[in-house]
């Protein structure tokens, strides 16, 4: 069932991004996961400043493009853990890691990838370009 809109899929877009930057001091992670999530949290800031949705600012990224790399992202952070090595000796990591991939994959399960993103304004900005 396709239940979120790409309004409400951008905030809690913007919702990962500041929780993948504050998990460092969250969850006490230390070096290299302090530093992962600190780019997670950057890169996935920029992600949704470049969709093409209601919440974006440079609206380069399809929508269904970034459900793609949420996808991707979803699979990869839940085998994270296994494929380097650190699921036993880094436990916070690998649960933050794996949480964050289930979170991902539900959430682009239930969000509405084909749903019209495009608003008045920005048909309007097009126009002028």
């Amino acid at each position: 069932m396709r239940i979120l809109s790409p309004p409400a899929h951008g905030v809690l877009d913007y919702i990962t991004a500041i929780f993948f930057g504050m998990a460092p001091f969250l969850f006490d992670l230390q070096h290299p996961y302090s530093t992962a999530f600190y780019v997670l949290g950057v890169g996935y800031l920029l992600i949704a400043l470049m969709t093409d949705y209601p919440l974006g600012w440079m609206r380069v990224i399809p929508f269904p493009i970034h459900g793609a790399t949420e996808l991707v992202s979803g699979l990869v952070f839940i085998v994270l853990p296994f494929l380097f090595g650190f699921s036993d000796e880094q436990p916070v990591a690998r649960n933050l890691f794996i949480g964050s991939g289930i979170v991902f994959l539900f959430v682009w399960l239930i969000t509405d990838w084909k749903a019209q993103t495009h608003t008045m304004l920005t048909d309007a900005h097009e126009r002028r370009h």
